[in-house]
């Protein structure tokens, strides 16, 4: 995996100044007087107790505690609620097969709602030259109404990059007039359209952000999302996730970092010390602003830790933190 000069131009300008993508997360709109406690059931976090025009980072978990998906829920009105998703339709299968008893229903509104993604420490002065109030005031994990001229949007300020950034909501039939007026509002700042792929690698890789895949077969513990349970809520694999929380995780997500520049490492790869396994990799990437490949272990916790040398296949590398810049 060498150097991309493109990749590395789009990271640097979201880096360093402005870049905006089409978010290409699915919308699911939830809604009904039983809608607080449905979306308790099912994920981890307090989502009830969000005010409203507030956001909420959770996760989704089968029964067996096992993370089936994470995303962000917007509490957009008392009894309605936005989740941005990759799997919908898996979601919307899961809620069928717990809805009943539930005053609630749900839809799919990606649609009708296009997403885009505004990063970099330019992006709200970028935004505030188009939108008719500022987004000063804002505060992280908020969703609030604005207009670009007669266009009515929703601005959430969130992102998966580790900088300063936004999400826009808007309708679909606006997105031509949307991406002109960034560009214009944005040139001054050197602003950039992503169209590789750094927003899903370099970007949230190098700030410790993780994708499902990453998550995939872990509890939100051994994910390192202890944080976002709340225990006085009955969700769905609460018995199983108290268990580790009790005994302590078996496995962790840790980062590693790769020295030579020209190593290829595939996803899946096992991770040997001593020559015993002892994880396997989940993601592996080149960090534009670290200045070296990194990527995330998942380690069996009585046999390796953080400052370990360790081999993927023939290729050296040393356990880390998961934030590397």
């Amino acid at each position: 995996m060498k150097d991309n000069a493109e990749m590395r131009k789009e990271h640097n300008a979201v880096r360093e100044k402005v870049g905006y993508h089409d978010f290409t997360h699915e919308l699911l709109e939830a809604r009904g007087a039983d809608v607080g406690a449905f979306m308790d059931k099912m994920f981890v976090n307090d989502i009830s107790g969000a005010d409203v025009g507030q956001g909420v980072y959770t996760t989704m978990l089968n029964e067996e505690g096992k993370i089936i998906d994470d995303l962000i829920i917007f509490r957009v009105e008392e009894n309605k609620y936005w989740l941005s998703t990759l799997y919908i339709d898996q979601m919307q299968s899961w809620f069928n097969e717990h809805s009943d008893g539930f005053d609630v229903e749900y839809e799919d509104i990606t649609e009708v709602t296009t997403m885009y993604a505004v990063q970099g420490p330019k992006s709200r002065d970028t935004l505030n030259k188009i939108v008719d109030e500022n987004l000063d005031d804002v505060k992280f994990t908020r969703i609030v109404d604005r207009k670009i001229d007669d266009v009515s949007i929703k601005v959430a300020r969130f992102g998966f990059t580790g900088e300063l950034g936004f999400e826009l909501y808007f309708a679909p039939e606006h997105v031509d007039f949307i991406e002109s007026k960034l560009e214009e509002a944005g040139e001054e700042f050197g602003i950039m359209e992503l169209e590789t792929d750094v927003f899903l690698t370099s970007l949230p890789t190098e700030k410790g952000l993780k994708l499902m895949r990453d998550y995939e077969g872990l509890d939100p513990i051994e994910g390192g999302l202890g944080w976002s349970i709340d225990w006085d809520s009955d969700f769905i694999g609460k018995e199983a996730v108290q268990e580790t929380r009790e005994n302590g995780p078996k496995q962790s997500l840790v980062g590693f970092t790769v020295e030579d520049e020209e190593a290829e490492v595939e996803l899946e790869s096992d991770i040997t010390k001593n020559g015993e396994t002892v994880g396997k990799v989940t993601n592996y990437t080149y960090g534009y602003t670290a200045g070296k490949h990194i990527g995330f272990a998942l380690i069996q916790n009585d046999k390796a830790e953080i400052g370990d040398d360790v081999m993927i296949g023939d290729v050296e590398a040393k356990l880390t933190s998961d934030v590397f810049v």
